[in-house]
């Protein structure tokens, strides 16, 4: 898994003309997943109900706004 964002996040900076304004939007992206994830848990926590999830994963959110960011390429490989 590590060796995929490895190599997306080398097309990403390979393909884009601004990789300042690359990486900032990866940072934007990567507090906004962390921001949505605590306010799910503040919800949960506050929901009283009793639903515990064993097998969940915490994801890097830097790793996972790469792949969102990744997901925005177009034909020509370009990101934005």
């Amino acid at each position: 898994m590590m060796d995929q964002i490895i190599r997306v996040a080398w097309d990403l900076n390979d393909n884009t003309a601004n990789r300042y304004q690359l990486v900032y939007e990866i940072a934007e992206l990567a507090k906004k997943l962390v921001d949505e994830q605590q306010a799910k848990k503040a919800r949960e926590d506050f929901a009283f109900e009793d639903s515990f999830e064993n097998g969940y994963k915490h994801e890097n959110p830097v790793e996972h706004a790469i792949m969102v960011k990744a997901s925005e390429a177009d034909d020509n490989r370009l990101v934005g």
